[in-house]
């Protein structure tokens, strides 16, 4: 008996085209082949088989029935795959379905929600999932599709990794600390990170300050830093976008931090319609908040 691996499934649209024609070139001429390839495949396709499919009669091309049988499966199992491929086609082209972005959370509430009606006002079909997390998610498993990481990630064959441009942070306090010099700062009262992130461009800024400041309140979540901030705990480094929706203090003129803003995705995204659109509706959204998210005043 055959086995799986010894037909070429590659022959099944040739033995349809000759069991409709009846003739090598008719089919050559279907399928945009030579006859002599029609002839050559076909026999290669009965001896994987061990099938007698065609014989040939004054009226061309006959099946046997044994070709009968397997033509008539063969019909079902082509437009099958045909179908199969038709969809996936589809799928691939069709700007809908759901979209997976994981990020820090602010990213998400003071920058990115805001443009996602007009996202939708032009791609009413795209459903997106935001996770608001800084962990590395799985690309391979369709946890996320797209990242929104500050500072460049490892590298790894999986993703395609791209820098969209700088995030501006900046001092910021209570209006009782606006009349405080720039010299000064390290004898005020901040509120940081906790030891866990004492490797961020933030809490290594706050370090390098002389004199030492003193940190009076750590915390692990930048929403209840500027929570702190309002109350008039203490001074704080912050993301401009958020120092300046949450309408605090900022104290200085310039940016003290830059930090980089990549965007990952799975190396296969770029083929799929919805995610090349989201891809540029967040490299073009970064291109016109630029100023904003930079810090400029």
């Amino acid at each position: 008996m055959p086995t799986s691996t010894d037909f070429d499934w590659n022959d099944i649209p040739l033995i349809l085209a000759l069991s409709r024609s009846g003739n090598m070139s008719a089919a050559g001429r279907q399928l945009g082949v030579d006859a002599s390839t029609i002839s050559r495949r076909i026999a290669a396709a009965e001896k994987s088989l061990q099938l007698r499919l065609f014989i040939r009669d004054n009226t061309g091309y006959c099946l046997t029935d044994a070709g009968q049988v397997f033509v008539r499966h063969a019909e079902g199992v082509f437009g099958n795959v045909q179908s199969m491929l038709q969809a996936a086609s589809q799928e691939a082209d069709a700007t809908a379905g759901p979209v997976n972005i994981t990020s820090i959370d602010f990213l998400f509430d003071y920058w990115l929600l805001d443009h996602v009606p007009a996202l939708h006002a032009s791609h009413p079909h795209i459903t997106l999932t935001l996770q608001a997390e800084n962990q590395n998610l799985s690309f391979t498993r369709r946890e996320a599709d797209f990242a929104l990481r500050l500072g460049k990630p490892s590298e790894d064959a999986a993703l395609v990794m791209r820098k969209l441009g700088d995030l501006g942070f900046a001092v910021y306090g209570h209006p009782r600390f606006a009349g405080v010099a720039r010299d000064a700062w390290g004898e005020q009262p901040w509120i940081a990170y906790d030891d866990a992130l004492a490797a961020t461009g933030e809490m290594q800024w706050l370090a390098a300050m002389t004199p030492a400041p003193r940190r009076v309140l750590k915390v692990n979540s930048l929403s209840t830093m500027v929570r702190g901030c309002r109350a008039g705990v203490g001074m704080a480094l912050l993301p401009c976008i958020m120092g300046e929706q949450e309408g605090l203090q900022r104290l200085g003129e310039q940016v003290e931090v830059l930090r980089d803003i990549w965007l990952l995705s799975h190396r296969d995204a770029g083929s799929i319609a919805r995610f090349k659109t989201v891809s540029a509706w967040i490299t073009t959204l970064y291109a016109d908040s630029q100023q904003s998210l930079c810090g400029a005043q």
